[in-house]
């Protein structure tokens, strides 16, 4: 949030008065300075510092979760919104969220609602935090809606944290493998084949294809790690598109294991997210956008901003997402139950639960294919190249018998 530099004369006269403050615009230092009955003579934007905002927030999702499930509590046991946020900053141990709540507080305090204040941490604050709380400030049960946020964000950080652990493992194993690939080319093969020079003997195929890998990866070393920091700029340019987007996303749902695993945590994400939403009160066409947003994949954003659309012009929320081809008969079939029987939310509450169950095995299927996988790829190719090597040994031991 920029800050401004401001002098300002009381409206009943006296002395000029000079301050800072942080807001979003001049027009909000404007108006904080009309409440506070003083007349603006100059307000100037003060030159902003080195922006880090790339390196992130440095707030964690367990730092939001306490802070709203203490928040909820404070609420609950009749504390005043101002006095919870201020004993929140106070009690904090993370700087940059002590910062956000002291903003969050003095916006309150200059007459914005707590949804209106939060609204200006997007990076801390999601858009679906804030309607909620937008949505429990209306309804007068901001503490309950408090609670189901904190829940919320814990099943959804432990689901997250499911496919991060799924992941982190073969990705560490290949790139060990993939170092001592590129070690065995440039330090050790290049031995061998100074021995294999002196000796003097013809080579099998598989010892000449594997000096020749060596040979090149010595020569063109540079191409082949700018090939491929070119393969990952262009994968991000493609992605970036609507088309290249939809591509990829299409191609991750059908890859065998992967692919269920990412259908699994979408639909257990998007049941979980828009449950939440319709139980706190928030209108169900901006719950799905909000959903939506939080799909993570191309293809299941498209299916559900599709069930907005039909919800939109009169029609079910469930047609759309048959017709996909996405979201399993099963979970169609339970949201359109709980639309003719008013129960969504308790509805998309029972598959998320089931579907959370339900990633827990898809990551140990993954986890189990991806060992063997693992075993295999790292037999055939550095076990081949050792082999490949040996070959010409043997033959030179023969030779002497």
């Amino acid at each position: 949030m920029p800050t401004f530099a401001y002098s300002a004369r009381p409206a009943k006269g006296g002395d000029i008065q000079s301050g800072e403050v942080n807001l979003p615009t001049k027009d909000d230092v404007l108006a904080h300075l009309h409440k506070q009955k003083l007349i603006p003579v100059s307000v100037r934007e003060k030159s902003k510092k080195l922006n880090l905002e790339f390196l992130g927030t440095g707030i964690s999702t367990r730092d939001i979760v306490i802070f709203t499930r203490q928040f909820a509590t404070m609420i609950n046991a009749g504390l005043p919104l101002v006095q919870s946020l201020d004993i929140l900053a106070e009690q904090t141990e993370n700087d940059a969220f002590r910062k956000v709540i002291s903003e969050t507080l003095y916006d309150i305090e200059s007459g914005h609602t707590l949804a209106d204040a939060m609204g200006k941490h997007p990076k801390v604050f999601t858009e679906l935090f804030v309607n909620m709380v937008a949505a429990g400030e209306a309804g007068g049960i901001l503490d309950t809606i408090l609670l189901r946020l904190a829940t919320f964000l814990e099943k959804n950080d432990a689901l997250i944290r499911k496919i991060k652990a799924a992941m982190i493992y073969p990705g560490v194993i290949f790139t060990v493998a993939g170092g001592a690939i590129v070690i065995l080319l440039l330090f050790v093969i290049p031995t061998f084949q100074a021995m294999f020079d002196s000796a003097g003997i013809p080579l099998p195929l598989p010892t000449r294809i594997v000096i020749g890998m060596s040979i090149f990866l010595q020569a063109y070393w540079w191409a082949c790690a700018g090939t491929i920091f070119g393969a990952f700029l262009l994968f991000k340019r493609v992605y970036a598109t609507d088309k290249g987007e939809l591509f990829f996303d299409k191609v991750l749902l059908i890859i065998p294991v992967l692919g269920d695993l990412q259908r699994k945590s979408a639909v257990a994400r998007f049941t979980r997210t828009l449950g939440t939403l319709v139980s706190s009160g928030v209108a169900i066409l901006e719950g799905l956008e909000i959903t939506a947003k939080t799909a993570g994949n191309r293809v299941i954003h498209d299916a559900i901003m599709g069930s907005r659309a039909s919800i939109a012009g009169g029609e079910t929320i469930a047609g759309p997402l048959k017709e996909s081809g996405v979201f399993p008969p099963m979970v169609v079939q339970m949201i359109n139950v709980g639309e003719q029987t008013g129960g969504l939310d308790e509805m998309l509450t029972k598959v998320a639960d089931f579907y959370d169950d339900e990633v827990d095995t898809a990551v140990e299927a993954l986890l189990a294919a991806m060992e063997p996988i693992m075993i295999v790829v790292l037999g055939v190719v550095v076990g081949g190249m050792i082999v490949a090597m040996y070959l010409p040994i043997f033959d030179m031991i023969n030779a002497v018998k």
